[in-house]
């Protein structure tokens, strides 16, 4: 796995022995002396992972990594803090500063391989996520990074997997102050509970009384249901090789035994706010996704997904001779409602139509706003008979009760006519059909409004 690695460190020896090691193991090495280089490193992009030494001049370790995990910039970057300090109280103030892990010096080779190795595969993930919300940015909905970045890490529920009870009596009491805690010492019950549960992280104990813990760690890592969960092992510190296979199938983290209260807290809420952080990043994806197929207005599809999709269903009704129908709805006289009440209410109006449109047509139909007023239904394996009668029943229903708009202070009565055609063996492409049916709100419209018409004969 070659990615680059920052090393910060004031000491000239100690750059070098770790830019060494890493060499070796065919990472790209990037150096800083000083907390400011450093910041302007990541800033700039030109690293995948921080080895952070803590004792520096001027801006030690934790601020430099509590800067880089405040700016939604850098937010994303695993940062490892090195340090010939070794008390509980220091590794709490690398996870308070919102290190992802911590090396303690002397530096054991085969811990460091595999923290580097194991934040990379996460940060991989994390660095597909952020490429494509970059596009919900670019699309003014708003800054995911900042939003992703603020997040706590506190409110969570979790899944606590240990058959000692003073042990998960002590990690319950820690953690419930922030959190909400189930605890399941049985490991297959835990399985099912996190499958059917919603839970944001769990704590497994690899050291299960006649159960291997770590093969509960490899399903949870593999169920589509809990993939994207928060994974932490409770191991002795005998059992370090356990827990670094752990690490290498894709286990987020661990803790050794006797559990530091504090350092479960903080652990806890590193992770909880990783995985958030990936949450909050992939919904702006999906909804950057759903923004550039639908229309912000009505929430219909919008005139791209349309002609995206009815090219390849026109295709599949001819090639298996299928029913294809073809409505198109026009809200009648929807410029003198513009012009009586104002364009807000034109847009409440438009708005109220498209969901009462949703409601009188099926899953598989597509329904697209096509323009101003103008809705597009489009029904599979529709006769022409089966979109007649879709149109008359939403016909009847936008002319059965009047819109209330401006707050409910008006109510506006509105009708609309309905253009019908269906796919004809002779059609050359899905244009063919659209214009039959808009032929047929043309006649519709001119015969009188508030009428479906079907395709001349």
């Amino acid at each position: 796995m070659s990615a680059r690695v920052l090393i910060v460190d004031d000491l000239f020896p100690n750059l070098k022995l770790l830019e060494t090691k890493l060499s070796m193991e065919y990472f790209g090495v990037v150096a800083a002396m000083n907390g400011p280089e450093a910041l302007a490193i990541c800033e700039k992009g030109l690293c995948d992972i921080v080895l952070l030494d803590v004792m520096m001049p001027g801006m030690d370790g934790f601020e430099v990594c509590r800067r880089l995990k405040t700016n939604p910039v850098t937010a994303h970057l695993p940062v490892v803090i090195v340090t010939a300090l070794d008390e509980p109280s220091d590794r709490l103030r690398g996870l308070d500063a919102g290190a992802d892990d911590f090396l303690t010096k002397p530096i054991d080779d085969t811990a460091l391989f595999t923290r580097v190795r194991s934040l990379l595969r996460l940060k991989s993930v994390t660095d597909e996520l952020r490429s494509r919300a970059m596009a919900s940015r670019e699309l003014g909905m708003g800054d995911p990074f900042a939003l992703a970045a603020a997040e706590t890490g506190q409110g969570a529920r979790i899944l606590l997997v240990e058959d000692r009870p003073n042990a998960a009596d002590r990690m319950s009491t820690a953690l419930s102050q922030h959190h909400t805690v189930t605890i399941e010492p049985d490991p297959h019950r835990a399985l099912v509970a996190a499958t059917e549960g919603t839970f944001d992280l769990a704590l497994v104990s690899i050291d299960l009384d006649g159960f291997d813990g770590l093969r509960l760690c490899s399903q949870l890592r593999s169920l589509d249901r809990t993939r994207d969960m928060a994974l932490i092992m409770v191991g002795e510190p005998h059992g370090m090789a356990r827990l670094t296979r752990g690490l290498d199938f894709g286990v987020h983290d661990y803790l050794l035994r006797p559990v530091d209260r504090n350092e479960l807290i903080a652990r806890v809420r590193t992770q909880i706010r990783r995985r958030r952080f990936s949450e909050t990043l992939r919904g702006a994806v999906q909804a950057s996704i759903e923004l550039a197929v639908t229309d912000e207005l009505t929430g219909l599809h919008n005139r791209r997904y349309l002609d995206r999709q009815l090219g390849p269903l026109f295709g599949e009704a001819t090639a298996q001779a299928l029913g294809l129908a073809c409505l198109i709805l026009d809200i009648d006289r929807f410029k003198s409602i513009n012009d009586t009440y104002g364009h807000e209410a034109g847009d409440e109006v438009l708005k109220a139509f498209a969901d009462r449109v949703r409601q009188h047509t099926r899953g598989i139909d597509i329904v697209a706003r096509f323009g101003g007023e103008e809705v597009v239904i489009v029904m599979p394996g529709a006769t022409l008979a089966d979109a007649q009668a879709a149109g008359e029943r939403i016909r009847e229903r936008m002319e059965s009760a009047a819109f209330l708009v401006q707050r409910g202070a008006t109510a506006i009565t509105v009708t609309v006519s309905i253009g019908v055609a269906v796919r004809h063996v002779g059609d050359t492409s899905a244009s063919d059909m659209l214009k039959r049916s808009d032929d047929a709100l043309y006649r519709a419209k001119a015969s009188g409004r508030n009428r479906v018409v079907a395709e001349a004969a």
